[in-house]
């Protein structure tokens, strides 16, 4: 599951609109949105403000190969 689904869903299942989620993060609307969209260049620190909230954060996992 990418982060961006992640954190839709997180979201819709506390029952969070996007300015809600960005105010109790203390980051922006525009992050929020494009955190969902699934932005490829965010800042860490901003994304485990927004995971944080959900009892989560950024780790290192396995990357994928293209074949798989």
């Amino acid at each position: 599951m990418s982060l961006a689904i992640f954190v839709k869903e997180k979201r819709k299942s506390v029952r969070l609109t996007q300015p809600e989620l960005a105010e109790k993060a203390g980051v922006g609307l525009r992050f929020i949105r494009e955190l969902e969209q699934g932005k490829k260049s965010l800042r860490l620190d901003k994304v485990n403000q927004v995971l944080l909230l959900f009892g989560y954060e950024v780790g290192a996992v396995p990357a994928k190969k293209e074949n798989e």
